[in-house]
């Protein structure tokens, strides 16, 4: 197994005064690709949010590249992909704009060199929108305005890619070409942790699925078949590999 890139050891965490996370353990090796599923509420995306100092924990550890949390200053290494609904809102700025601002972290003093272009360039063609780098944001589709969050993430070519539910609310040619970025960047050696309601397009590139209930992990390990685009609600489903007596996963919880 290759050296961790995210280990969260015990981790609590609160929003208001509502536990969310009740000491959860995850450990995402370099090269993974890993899903975390579950219900609305069940934790996902404040587990996430932990893990890049959005939220802060109750207790427990979080350590980037072997490094603490508290300790690592080297974000340039990370991208992150936030719900569409909360990063969507009415931005003035073109697509280009807001992907240079994803390079931001590899430039010096805030400065463009060649490179930097470059790189803004190569990220809004992996998405499919460099033929949109000049228009605003506020005009594109849901769709598009999700691959321009995805080429923002990727212009500072992160070794660690953290993507929040990036399929909801995308059409299906939208769904193909984020699924076959996800690819390029796997073969390229990313590590990628992915919030997912449902596994679709992104079923083959997932190594394992942890799943979440009530702040809890419940399941980790080969994604279960169960929690894909097929599912059927309200049927309990226990993965084959899973060990003996292993709690069922309800598939009614994951729609």
């Amino acid at each position: 197994m290759t050296e961790p890139v995210i280990t969260l050891r015990g981790v609590r965490a609160e929003l208001g005064s509502r536990p969310v996370l009740r000491g959860i353990d995850l450990t995402v090796h370099r090269g993974e690709v890993v899903a975390l599923l579950g219900a609305n509420g069940s934790g996902k995306s404040t587990a996430v949010r932990s893990i890049i100092g959005q939220v802060p924990v109750l207790s427990g550890e979080i350590e980037l590249f072997g490094t603490p949390r508290r300790r690592f200053r080297d974000w340039a290494r990370v991208g992150y992909v936030p719900q569409r609904t909360t990063a969507a809102g009415g931005v003035p700025a073109t697509v280009g704009e807001v992907v240079a601002s994803g390079r931001l972290a590899r430039t010096r003093f805030g400065l463009f060199r060649s490179a930097d272009r470059a790189a803004v360039r190569r990220a809004l063609e992996q998405v499919g929108m460099a033929d949109r780098v000049k228009d605003p944001v506020d005009a594109l589709s849901g769709g598009q305005h999700q691959r321009v969050l995805i080429a923002r993430a990727l212009a500072a070519a992160p070794e660690l890619l953290i993507m929040d539910e990036p399929m909801a609310g995308v059409d299906l040619a939208s769904q193909e070409v984020l699924a076959e970025t996800l690819r390029s960047q796997v073969a390229d050696g990313a590590t990628v942790l992915l919030v997912l309601h449902e596994l679709g397009p992104l079923e083959p590139l997932i190594d394992r699925a942890v799943v979440l209930r009530d702040g809890c992990v419940v399941h980790d390990g080969p994604p279960p078949k169960a929690v894909g685009q097929h599912a059927l609600p309200g049927h309990d489903h226990v993965h084959p590999h899973a060990p003996a007596g292993a709690e069922p996963i309800r598939t009614g919880l994951l729609s």
